[in-house]
């Protein structure tokens, strides 16, 4: 136990202490009038409206805003996974699907998600095509890289003992692209995230994205400030849990 907590305050113990040193500035410099709270609350101002409204956050938009992204990622992750798996084995498919993957990362998401929601109305799709739309990408490219440049002298090896392409796909290639993978994995969990926050931005009944959107049109900056805190938090809570499942998995894979 305390090897673990000095191994954690060594990692994060410094992040820590200028955390607090800049949250200590930050509320100083408001409290003292050289930002008006209405640009920049103070974190005790945040804090409050968390508090305030915690029941509006944690009961109907936090809720909300989590179901969109858990969905728009396993459906990323299914789609990307088998994208990136599919352009691995054929060339055809990737020469066909690399150029329209590259093109659907350059349309900007404020112009598109008004199409979405044409086609999908102010339901929760809308917002979850929005969340695909940004957090798919990350995947395929990281599978298909993976499989790609994963151990080619061991392929070479294995083809010279018999091995078929699946053999040499399921014991090589596979536990070689995982860290690259899950390189794909957090950082598409975490655009879902931002993807999610957009479509509800744009159009929504629910959620962080319109709770902060309706009190900044109210010109209530520390809800505003509140909700891009939780949506923060969520981020880097997914991101971790990526990370710890990621280290179990590679864990296992080492025993085995």
């Amino acid at each position: 136990m305390k090897a673990s907590l000095k191994k954690w305050t060594e990692q994060y113990g410094l992040f820590l202490i200028v955390l607090i040193l800049l949250l200590s500035i930050w509320e100083w410099v408001v409290r003292q009038g050289m930002i008006p709270s209405f640009i920049l609350p103070a974190p005790s101002a945040i804090w409050g409206s968390l508090q305030e409204n915690r029941q509006l956050l944690f009961e109907v938009h936090l809720p909300a805003t989590v179901k969109e992204v858990l969905i728009g990622f396993v459906l990323s992750v299914i789609g990307g996974l088998s994208m990136g798996v599919a352009m691995h084995f054929s060339r055809s498919i990737e020469k066909v699907l690399y150029p329209f993957l590259v093109i659907s990362q350059t349309v900007p998401l404020i112009a598109i998600s008004p199409i979405f929601i044409m086609w999908f109305g102010y339901s929760i799709w809308s917002k979850i095509a929005v969340t695909i739309l940004t957090a798919f990408f990350p995947i395929v490219v990281s599978t298909y890289d993976g499989l790609k440049s994963g151990g080619s002298e061991y392929r070479e090896l294995l083809l010279t003992m018999g091995a078929n392409r699946w053999t040499i796909f399921k014991k090589i290639q596979v536990p070689m692209a995982l860290p690259a993978i899950f390189s794909g994995l957090k950082l598409s969990v975490v655009y879902c995230v931002v993807g999610a926050t957009v479509g509800e931005w744009l159009g929504a009944s629910e959620g962080l994205g319109y709770f902060s959107r309706r009190m900044s049109g109210n010109l209530q900056a520390d809800s505003v400030f509140a909700a891009i805190f939780l949506l923060s938090l969520l981020g880097i809570v997914l991101f971790l849990l990526i990370g710890l499942l990621e280290k179990q998995l590679l864990k296992n894979k080492i025993r085995n």
